[in-house]
């Protein structure tokens, strides 16, 4: 299946199939002349992949090299972005030569900002191997690393030339990555489509989920394409697909990367601002309990034990949607629909009780 995402300066394809990372040689191909690539991979995926990904391109007629980063949200950062930039000076990289990103949403953050940045910007692809990175991150451009400060602070728009999504990458996953890659199936049913929303209430947990891999990243990719084309840098609708990701953000910070998933926090955001919007009349009465109910089916968290409001609120002034003293945080009229609402940033703390 091949779905097209259509840009005013950058169109590229998203080729979902199974068994497709066999091809990825005479994929790449397709999309570039024979150049130097290098491939940024971490070690979860590299024992796995990396190999076989690296003779598929050599035999394109790729010149191949690969830099491994240590698997975990810690790694995407400045410093490690850095190391990255000699690496590829030092394996003579130019502007004609490019990168190829294999892994989940930290390594195709990374590489992205990467390949964005350095000499103002190499070919890219993506190649998401999990769940969480098939049906968001890869999609849409969006690069960036984290620092002390805020989850995602840094970084660039870059669409890459063009996304492999393989589904059969998820039967490597643990059971805990395809939950955090259910956390943003959840919310792109929850903001934009109640037949996806359907579909999900059918199934009875996360391995029936994964045997419907195709056709549910299928959906999540359209919804993602459509507001990816309509709003490319994230000032309009595309900030509906940031639903839960306000108070998920400021959580992963404070408790400290790598110790809560991005999808843990997306769900717990997800549910905390539902359940106040749905007490300030904002959103329907019930749909806390639809969204929670389809959260737990899944084993996500709707709560945190290290729920810290004041800490929450501080990391929460460094998110990049609040401008001018004011937020945009992001509610759902009903299930499959959501809605844009601009608040003072000081409203935020009746968000965090």
């Amino acid at each position: 299946m091949k779905l097209t995402v259509t840009l005013p300066n950058h169109s590229y394809d998203l080729s979902i199939k199974k068994g497709l990372l066999k091809e990825i040689g005479f994929w790449a191909r397709e999309l570039w002349s024979p150049q130097k690539v290098v491939i940024i991979t971490d070690t979860n995926v590299h024992p796995l992949y990396g190999n076989q990904v690296q003779n598929s391109l050599k035999k394109a007629g790729f010149e191949v090299s690969t830099f491994v980063i240590e698997a975990g949200e810690q790694s995407k950062s400045l410093l490690v972005a850095a190391e990255i930039y000699d690496f590829l000076a030092d394996e003579g990289l130019t502007r004609s030569d490019g990168i190829l990103a294999l892994g989940g949403g930290v390594v195709g953050d990374l590489a992205g900002f990467v390949a964005s940045t350095y000499m103002r910007g190499l070919h890219f692809l993506q190649v998401p191997t999990t769940l969480l990175a098939q049906v968001d991150s890869s999609i849409g451009g969006k690069t960036a690393v984290n620092t002390t400060k805020a989850k995602n602070l840094v970084g660039t728009f870059a669409q890459p030339d063009g996304v492999l999504i393989d589904p059969d990458t998820l039967n490597t996953l643990e059971v805990r990555r395809i939950q955090e890659g259910i956390a943003e199936i959840i919310k792109s049913a929850a903001i934009a489509d109640k037949d996806l929303w359907h579909k999900l209430d059918t199934l009875t947990d996360e391995q029936d989920l994964i045997a419907h891999a195709t056709e549910i990243i299928a959906a999540c990719c359209k919804i993602k394409r459509e507001v990816v084309e309509e709003d490319e840098l994230d000032n309009g609708v595309r900030l509906l697909l940031n639903f839960g990701h306000t108070i998920g953000h400021a959580l992963e910070n404070t408790v400290g990367y790598g110790n809560l998933t991005h999808g843990e926090g997306v769900a717990i955001g997800m549910s905390q601002i539902t359940k106040i919007a749905e007490t300030k009349g904002l959103t329907p009465e019930g749909t806390t309990e639809q969204l929670d109910k389809m959260i737990q089916k899944f084993h996500l968290p709707i709560i945190s034990e290290q729920w810290n409001q004041e800490q929450l609120y501080k990391a929460l002034t460094h998110d990049k949607k609040t401008r001018g003293g004011k937020i945009n945080i992001i509610l759902l009229e009903t299930i499959g629909k959501a809605k844009i609402v601009r608040i003072p940033i000081e409203e935020m703390k009746s968000y965090l009780d």
